[in-house]
């Protein structure tokens, strides 16, 4: 493991035990990290293939929303292999519901995991950024890689816990690295599609991916092909790139594009709100249809 775009670095890979974490993970090591594999569940079996592949890797169980157990995890990875280099937030569960039927217990338990976790992991780290930048040893190409979700950027039905806590973290990816810039932190987000354990329930998507896999050849829903992105993000080749969340869905990569102001009307004083009958609709009328699932236009 000498050559790769990530050689010499230490990666914490949250939520690494199976799916798209765990692809994360052994793309890391493959391209030279050195790997710290976080997750509730056992990461033995990950830890143990980075090793065949020849590669450094440490197991940690924590619960990433857990503000202690997060900080441990930071640690763990400076004092097992002197710094840290880049965090991967992709630790995640799904608690799908109609609002209508939505209970507490399935909001706390996503919102917990999605967005308090990802603060958690990115706080503790940029707290450790900060500190080597003020003793004058600053860490070299510091990154943060968080996981968003199209059901974050788009909206999807059933999922409005997880859609909130994933444009949560889109947003929370922007703001962070404008914070953060000062001290070279990039800061960005993926949004991925693949088919795993998540997922694999959506039946209109499973279908979807099993006959565009066999009509090409390509899986286009493995996990696999998200991880080069987030592995690129994390590197220092990444340079310049900060505060952006790409969507990735087989080979197809995106730029998501932030809420921007759309068609307006002004006046030189304040709205009735019986003028807005007419004037409001019409505004509606010329802007952009919001999108579906797959970032499309709806018709």
């Amino acid at each position: 493991m000498t050559r790769g775009v990530c050689v010499g670095r230490v990666v914490i890979v949250t939520g690494a035990a199976t799916g798209i974490g765990r692809e994360h993970a052994l793309e890391f090591a493959r391209q030279g990290a050195t790997v710290v594999v976080n997750d509730v569940a056992s990461p033995d079996g990950v830890v143990q293939e980075i090793r065949e592949l020849g590669g450094e890797a440490i197991a940690h169980r924590g619960d990433v929303s857990d503000w202690d157990a997060a900080l441990r995890l930071v640690r763990a990875a400076v004092e097992e292999f002197g710094d840290l280099h880049a965090v991967v937030n992709n630790a995640g569960i799904l608690r799908d519901k109609m609002l209508v039927t939505m209970g507490p217990e399935q909001w706390d338990a996503v919102i917990e995991v999605h967005l308090r976790g990802t603060f958690c992991v990115a706080r503790h780290a940029a707290a450790y950024w900060r500190e080597r930048s003020k003793a004058g040893t600053p860490t070299p190409h510091p990154r943060i890689v968080n996981t968003s979700s199209p059901s974050g950027l788009f909206g999807n039905v059933g999922q409005t816990n997880y859609a909130a806590a994933k444009a949560g973290i889109a947003a929370f990816t922007v703001t962070a690295a404008d914070e953060l810039a000062r001290l070279g932190v990039g800061v960005n987000a993926v949004a991925p599609t693949a088919l795993t354990g998540m997922t694999e329930d959506v039946a209109s998507y499973t279908a979807q991916v099993r006959e565009e896999s066999a009509r090409t050849g390509f899986d286009v829903g493995s996990p696999a092909n998200i991880s080069p992105v987030v592995v690129w993000l994390a590197s220092p080749h990444s340079e310049g790139v900060t505060g952006r969340v790409i969507t990735v869905k087989g080979g197809e990569i995106s730029v998501a594009e932030t809420w921007v102001k759309g068609p307006t009307l002004v006046k030189q004083g304040r709205w009735e709100a019986e003028e807005l009958d007419d004037a409001l609709p019409a505004l509606v009328a010329k802007a952009r249809p919001n999108s579906r699932i797959d970032g499309a236009p709806r018709s």
